[in-house]
């Protein structure tokens, strides 16, 4: 298994192999960068087909959790797991202890939360294996689902989007297509249509689909059939590598934000979305608010100032936007540098103090 010749491998600090054989249990944890703090990131448990394709996934999204981080303002660093395996079929408490265990031999450089495949629930169990563990339910010891965080900042940053587009940051009639209405698609949709948007939804979960349309008054149509619908805004909030060459010639929509995480398939993607003169909103931007809520509970900070930290998310989106303008560069070119200029300050910091 190739890992310092792998395309997503980016000067990690440390990318760890974990095995037990009583359990099952096949992980790699990924520490991308703990320049600004421990690293966190969730713990995805996903069937893959094969070794490589876990690294691969587990490398880009540790990477995209260090900008993240930087982005948001937390005291945080970028990392990630991933747990080779159906979860539906192959996740037991005992497989979940051992993953425990494994973050527990860690030291407290990588601290884990819910992902794709993973649940509050989970994160319980593995808690009784380490403290380093966030996204915990109220009656665990924590705040709870982070997933209103997440959509209140995503709804943010459509707004910074729909402003810089269009002129006017209200949503009143404006149509966006949503791609994916689980547990924070669903939220993102709800805040929408407070706002006056008109819904336009697609899942791979009939039943999350038609209960978009009961509660929101959505148009439900196919999952392929998302891309060419004609609405303003284009809501990623699925699964990640959803924005290629193929998938961006089709759009219609003049912005996309959304909370899916690695939307993009490549950096060139990022640049013919400039090319068609679509606004596109980092993913790792948008998406911050639910960091922003761990970033919270694992330092104990008050909650009194989260929701206007998660709102922030819409200054955070326009300063990337004015700065992509400016330079003439994509988007996610322009976050990126923004995110290794803070964290290139906080390493001259630490090296000064």
């Amino acid at each position: 298994m190739n890992v310092f010749s792998n395309s997503s491998f980016d000067h990690h600090e440390q990318v760890s192999f974990f095995a037990d054989r009583e359990t099952g249990l096949r992980a790699i944890v990924a520490i991308h960068d703990r320049t600004l703090g421990p690293a966190l990131g969730g713990c995805r448990m996903w069937p893959y087909q094969d070794e490589q394709l876990a690294l691969q996934d587990v490398l880009r999204l540790s990477r995209g959790m260090t900008f993240k981080a930087a982005l948001a303002g937390v005291a945080l660093g970028g990392g990630k797991s991933v747990i080779i395996g159906d979860a539906r079929t192959a996740k037991t408490p005992q497989l979940l202890h051992a993953m425990g265990r494994a973050i527990d031999a860690l030291g407290g450089r990588y601290i884990t939360g819910e992902d794709v495949g993973t649940n509050p629930d989970d994160m319980r169990e593995i808690r009784t294996q380490t403290r380093y563990v966030t996204c915990l339910r109220e009656e665990d010891g924590g705040p709870g689902d982070p997933a209103p965080l997440t959509a209140l900042g995503v709804f943010s940053a459509i707004r910074a989007g729909v402003r810089f587009a269009s002129g006017s940051d209200s949503l009143d009639d404006v149509h966006v297509a949503v791609q994916g209405v689980g547990n924070v698609g669903y939220r993102l949709c709800a805040l929408l249509r407070d706002a006056g948007a008109r819904l336009t939804v697609c899942d791979a979960h009939a039943p999350s689909a038609q209960r978009a349309a009961a509660d929101f008054g959505a148009e439900v149509v196919g999952e392929e059939d998302i891309y060419d619908v004609d609405a303003m805004v284009f809501s990623p909030c699925a699964l990640g590598g959803v924005l290629g060459e193929g998938t961006i010639a089709r759009l219609k929509a003049r912005v996309v934000g959304g909370a899916a995480n690695n939307q993009l398939v490549d950096d060139a993607s990022g640049r013919a979305m400039l090319a068609r003169g679509i606004t596109y909103l980092p993913d790792y931007v948008a998406n911050g608010g639910g960091l922003i809520g761990c970033d919270a509970e694992w330092y104990g900070r008050g909650e009194d100032k989260v929701l206007e930290r998660v709102r922030g998310i819409f200054a955070t989106c326009t300063e990337i936007l004015e700065r992509a303008r400016r330079d003439r560069v994509p988007t996610n070119e322009a976050a990126d540098a923004i995110g290794r200029a803070r964290i290139a300050a906080a390493r001259e910091n630490s090296v000064a103090g």
